[in-house]
C-alpha cells in the first residue's frame, strides 16, 4: 500500500541535517507498516513497542545515555544496532514519555543513528514532557486520501488521467460517472489501511463494515488510557455524538444528556488530541496566517475517518456504491467532511494542519463558507456542494469582502467549469483543486 509520506520518510534518510523522526497519527493509520516499509532500505531494522515491552522500557528511565540504552536494546532484543546501517524504530513511545526526551541525546550524541519513533496517543506524552526544541523532526499521518485509494485499489490510469486533466475543459462524460463511482466506494470504505486493504483485495462491503466496527471497539477501548474515570462518560458522549455535528456548527448543549460545557469541553480537547476529532474553526480569512484570525469559540467538527463517522451513527453506507449520486445529495455533510479530510491529507505533513471555516455573524443576513484555505500566497474559499447544481451566494459574498483571495472554489459532483471568478472541481479532484494557486 503506497503512502504519500513515505517519499518524506525515504527523504529523511538521506538528509544531511536528520534528526529522529516523530510519527504523529491516530490509531490504525498506518504509521507502524510506514516505518517497517522504511526498514526494508537499511542493513537491519530493529524494532521496540515500549507498550508491550515493559523491559525495554525501563532502560529509559535512568540515566539516558544513548549509547548505553543502545547496548541494553541489543543485549535484549537479540539484535545489533549500527549507526547508518540500522533503521531504529520505538513504537508506542507514549507508554515511556521520557524515551522521547532521550530522542534529543540520540541527536546531539549518535546523529549518524537513524531513529523513528511513533505511537497513536503520542500528543498527550508531549504534553507531560514537551518536545526538545531543534532536536527532532515530525510527520503528520492520516488515513488514505482518495489519491491514495485509487493507487491502493489499482487505479493508478485513472489517477493519471484526473492529473493531468485540463481543469478549463469539462471531463469525458463517462469518465466522469465512473470517477464519482469511484469515489461513492471512498466514501464507504474511508481511508483507514485496514477497511482499504479488505476492499481492495475482496470488494466485500460486509468485511469493510466488520473492520469498521473493530475499528471504533479499538478507539473506545483506548478511552480509559487518557481520560480519568470521572470523564469517561463524557468521552464516549461526544465520540458517538460528533459525527452529528459534521458539516454545522457544535454546539456543547446539543448534545444529549443536559451536560455542562465545563464538564465536556475537556473531554472534546481529549479526544482531538487523540486525533479522533478535528476543529475547523471559524477565521475571519483577511490575512496570513489563518489562525491569526481565528475564533476559537466557534467550530464544526471532522471525525478521523469519513466512513468510521458513519460507522459510529450506525448508518447504511450501500448507498455509497450502489447510487452514490443520490447518496450524495442526501448526505451532504458527509461530503463535507470529506473535503476536510483530503483538505488535511494533502496539507505539509511536516507540521500539524489546521482547518478553517468563514461565516458572517449576522442574523438577518447569514453567510457561510465551508472552507477557506491557503493555497500559495492566497486565501481561497471553498464551497462543498452534494450535488450538482446549488447557488454559490456565500462564495460570492466571500470573494466581495475579501479582495486579496482571487478566486473561489466550488467542489461538487458536477463537472470542471469556472464561472465569473469561480473554479469548478469534482469531487474526485479535490488535490488538483488545493494543491496549487490557479488564475
Amino acid at each position: 500500500m503506497k503512502r504519500t509520506t513515505y517519499q518524506n520518510l525515504s527523504a529523511w534518510k538521506t538528509s544531511h541535517n536528520r534528526k529522529p523522526m516523530l510519527i504523529h497519527g491516530a490509531r490504525q493509520v498506518g504509521k507502524t507498516h510506514l516505518v517497517r516499509q522504511l526498514g526494508q532500505e537499511f542493513d537491519s531494522f530493529v524494532e521496540v513497542n515500549l507498550e508491550q515491552n515493559q523491559t525495554a522500557g525501563q532502560f529509559f528511565m535512568g540515566d539516558l545515555y544513548p549509547k548505553e540504552i543502545l547496548m541494553k536494546l541489543s543485549a535484549l532484543l537479540q539484535k545489533e544496532i549500527i549507526p547508518s546501517k540500522t533503521l531504529l524504530f520505538i513504537d508506542e513511545i507514549q507508554a515511556v514519555p521520557r524515551a522521547i526526551i532521550a530522542l534529543r541525546y540520540f541527536y546531539e550524541e549518535i546523529p549518524e543513528l537513524h531513529v523513528v519513533a511513533a505511537g497513536s496517543l503520542i500528543d498527550f506524552a508531549i504534553q507531560q514532557v514537551g518536545v526538545p526544541v531543534g532536536r527532532i523532526d515530525s510527520l503528520y499521518l492520516y488515513p488514505l486520501s482518495f489519491v491514495e485509494f485509487l493507487q491502493a485499489t489499482k487505479r493508478e490510469q485513472g489517477l493519471v488521467t484526473i492529473a493531468g486533466h485540463d481543469p478549463n475543459s469539462m471531463m469525458d462524460k463517462t469518465l466522469h460517472s465512473e470517477y464519482m463511482k469511484w469515489l461513492g466506494e471512498y466514501l464507504f470504505v474511508g481511508g483507514m489501511p485496514a477497511a482499504v486493504d479488505s476492499w481492495a483485495n475482496r470488494r466485500d462491503p460486509i468485511e469493510v463494515t466488520r473492520v469498521h466496527q473493530g475499528l471504533i471497539s479499538d478507539y473506545r477501548q483506548d478511552f480509559e488510557k487518557y481520560a480519568r474515570k470521572v470523564q469517561l462518560k463524557y468521552v464516549r458522549l461526544i465520540f458517538d455524538e460528533s459525527p452529528l455535528f459534521l458539516g454545522r456548527t457544535f454546539k456543547y448543549s446539543e448534545l444529549s444528556g443536559g451536560y455542562k460545557k465545563r464538564e465536556l469541553a475537556p473531554c472534546l480537547t481529549l479526544l482531538e488530541t487523540a486525533g479522533v476529532i478535528q476543529r475547523v474553526y471559524y477565521s475571519a480569512g483577511q490575512g496570513l496566517p489563518l489562525g491569526a484570525q481565528a475564533n476559537l469559540d466557534y467550530f464544526k467538527l471532522t471525525f478521523v475517518d469519513v466512513a468510521l463517522a458513519q460507522s459510529v451513527l450506525g448508518l447504511d453506507r450501500t448507498q455509497w456504491i450502489f447510487d452514490p449520486e443520490h447518496a450524495a445529495i442526501n448526505q451532504g455533510n458527509v461530503v463535507e467532511s470529506f473535503v476536510g479530510q483530503e483538505l488535511l491529507a494533502y496539507s505539509d505533513p511536516h507540521q500539524k494542519a489546521r482547518l478553517y471555516y468563514w461565516a458572517r455573524m449576522d442574523p438577518s443576513a447569514s453567510a457561510e463558507v465551508d472552507y477557506i484555505h491557503q493555497i500559495g500566497p492566497y486565501i481561497i474559499p471553498i464551497e462543498v456542494k452534494s450535488g450538482s447544481t446549488g447557488w454559490l451566494k456565500s462564495l460570492r459574498i466571500f470573494l466581495e469582502g475579501h479582495l486579496g483571495s482571487p478566486y473561489g472554489l466550488r467542489i461538487s459532483g458536477r463537472n470542471y467549469g469556472t464561472d465569473e471568478g469561480i473554479h469548478s472541481y469534482p469531487l474526485y479532484a479535490v488535490k488538483q483543486a488545493t494543491t496549487s494557486a490557479r488564475f
